[in-house]
């Protein structure tokens, strides 16, 4: 298995934060934000359901920046295979 080495960006980590500490988030966005810390200064990959909310988002156009933006980063650090 290919493994993706990228790590989350401490400028997507940021927003990611800001995203978990504000109330008028969604729990869409609240789950990718917590994604994309959880593979802060590791190796880790995005989860194959993960990958699956996260395409669905940047699909749609019902989601803000914000939530397109964690999105577009939980994909980049998906296992290249998938």
């Amino acid at each position: 298995m290919t493994k993706n080495a990228k790590q989350t960006s401490s400028q997507v980590a940021s927003l990611a934060a800001a995203t978990l500490s504000s109330s008028n988030s969604s729990q869409i966005a609240k789950s990718l934000a917590a994604s994309t810390l959880s593979q802060r200064g590791n190796a880790r990959q995005t989860g194959a359901e993960m990958e699956k909310i996260a395409s669905r988002v940047l699909i749609s156009e019902k989601y803000s920046a914000t939530t397109k933006e964690l999105a577009a980063s939980v994909l980049s650090q998906a296992n290249k295979e998938r």
